[in-house]
């Protein structure tokens, strides 16, 4: 089967699949702290790092713009070697190794324990791959799909938020209870995926009949995925399974992670017939003879229609008036961040994924602060990553949908989903039995919603021909808002209400101040999101409406 976007978005997905490494700290971290001799503070600063490289593409962004932003014709099997998203892959593979390989070094005591601004520069390179791959994969599947960008955007980020449970699901089956072994999975599997399937992702940009119905074909993967993996997340926390039990499930995920190949054939093959139908119509004697009656009607035609065409004029005057682009163009970063949309969507995303990001880094404290079982945690950890996915598949469909059919613009949903977090942060401050489950899914879904819908929102508003290095700047609020919830909120309060009886703290009032705090941060995003539907609607009703409705 010939390159095409259905095998490039195919080997995206699976890239995707195994680069969420950042999400499974919570794995090796006991091992890093204990053979390094790490304090809990010391530990924490050690993630810091890993927030900041997994959040800060900016130069992934930079050199996706350099290499792969403007595709050129399609020059077959070996396009890939004139530069493209293989590039910036490329980059991201080597810096995983190099982070993983040179901490499971130190864990294992091959080299002497580095100093710990030596591990955090190694935490930060590892989880900096990630912005790599991920801007790879999410900007060229946009471009792939421009007219279903939401869509494919929600399919990337999503599973690359089950990557976390996938990736623990290998742990669990191969390597269980040898953290130290993890690393160097880490350091080998992602890298080892990517460059075998790295020159696949291409850019095509032709457009096709059913798009629609094979993007559903992949939703309808990663749903089933994420139910398959849920289930045995749960049972895995419930009973002991033994190794042929572990064994069946890990065979089992392996099929359905293969099963995305299916949508690409069935989509291959449904272009061939059609290729050979108009073929066929067209050698046709049907054909031939209206073809010979329109070129007759043609040539008894008046030629006062083409006097239509714009004069020179009108086409210098058009060329001035571009210069300055407006929404929907291509801008570059410079461009973009002179807008008033640039800087409510860097605020919403501060304020979204910071608070998500401080509610996932201590969501342990907090069940241990209201008396929950170390079962019951590890159960909030594991499902935390099916929230993540179900918020970053649903926000990009559901939006996609409401704006084919009744014209919502993205924005709305922005300012929907950070009311949710306001909900979600007030239910788990409440501290009431059963709390921190329904506050962490509420949260986990509508954290998952800002990564699919802020990469489309920007894709629209500041076109396609930047989008790696503008929506990575704008993630870089994540973990800004991130350190600020943590530490000076989180970190603090919890800190002060255990200042007398050590470091723990037992009860409600751990952390019902902080997160009331952080619900009133996610309002504030939500108010902006609302300033930014407001500024960009008649854009969306007159120009992206318009686009996707016609498609």
């Amino acid at each position: 089967m010939e390159s095409s976007k259905w095998l490039a978005a195919v080997a995206s997905i699976w890239i995707q699949c195994s680069s969420g490494a950042s999400y499974t700290f919570g794995i090796y971290s006991p091992v890093l702290k204990s053979t390094q001799a790490y304090d809990q503070s010391t530990l924490d600063t050690v993630s810091v790092f890993k927030d900041i490289g997994a959040n800060a593409g900016i130069l992934s962004g930079l050199l996706y713009t350099a290499v792969a932003a403007n595709p050129t014709v399609n020059r077959g099997r070996l396009s890939f070697l004139h530069g493209g998203p293989w590039v910036v892959h490329l980059a991201g593979a080597v810096q995983c190794f190099a982070g993983y390989f040179f901490m499971w070094l130190a864990v294992t005591g091959i080299i002497h324990r580095p100093p710990v601004a030596i591990m955090s520069l190694f935490m930060f390179i590892a989880a900096h791959a990630q912005t790599f791959l991920n801007t790879a994969n999410v900007v060229a599947a946009v471009q792939n799909f421009p007219d279903h960008s939401g869509t494919i955007v929600g399919i990337m980020k999503g599973f690359l938020g089950l990557s976390g449970a996938i990736l623990i699901q290998v742990y669990q089956t191969i390597f269980r209870n040898r953290p130290t072994a993890y690393l160097l999975l880490l350091a080998l599997l992602p890298p080892i995926t990517t460059v075998l399937l790295m020159s696949f992702v291409t850019i095509s940009q032709t457009n096709e009949d059913d798009e629609k119905k094979h993007l559903n074909g992949f939703s309808s993967i990663a749903l089933v995925l994420a139910s398959y993996l849920t289930a045995v997340i749960i049972v895995g926390n419930i009973f002991s399974l033994q190794l042929s039990v572990r064994i069946t499930t890990f065979a089992v995920l392996i099929f359905l992670l293969l099963s995305p190949i299916s949508v690409a054939i069935s989509a291959h093959k449904e272009k061939s017939y059609r290729i050979v139908k108009y073929l066929l119509e067209q050698n046709s004697p049907a054909y031939e003879q209206n073809r010979s009656q329109t070129h007759v009607v043609d040539m008894g035609q008046s030629h006062d229609d083409y006097d239509e065409l714009p004069a020179g004029a009108d086409q210098e005057r058009d060329r001035n008036e571009k210069k300055t682009p407006e929404w929907g163009e291509d801008m570059n970063l410079l461009q973009a961040m002179c807008t008033t949309g640039f800087w409510f969507l860097f605020v919403t995303t501060a304020c979204g994924m910071g608070s998500g990001l401080a509610t996932v880094n201590n969501i342990s404290q907090i069940g241990g602060s209201l008396g929950y079982t170390v079962l019951e945690i590890n159960t909030l950890v594991s499902l935390w990553s099916i929230w993540n996915f179900l918020g970053r598949f649903g926000a990009g469909y559901v939006s996609d949908y409401f704006l084919r059919s009744l014209g919502w613009s993205r924005p709305l949903f922005i300012a929907i989903t950070l009311a949710g977090m306001t909900v979600g942060h007030a239910v788990i401050a409440s501290g009431l039995p059963g709390a921190l489950y329904a506050g962490s899914v509420i949260v986990g879904i509508c954290y998952g919603s800002q990564w699919s819908l802020m990469p489309t929102i920007a894709s629209e508003i500041f076109g396609a021909g930047h989008l790696g290095t503008i929506f990575n700047t704008i993630t870089v609020a994540s973990p800004v808002g991130s350190y600020l919830l943590s530490v000076w909120v989180v970190g603090y309060i919890y800190d002060k209400e255990a200042s007398d009886e050590g470091n723990l703290c037992t009860g409600t009032h751990c952390f019902m101040l902080s997160f009331f705090i952080m619900a009133a941060s996610t309002f504030f995003g939500a108010l902006v999101a609302l300033a930014l539907f407001f500024r960009t609607r008649n854009f969306y009703n007159n120009v992206v409406h318009r686009r996707v409705a016609a498609s």
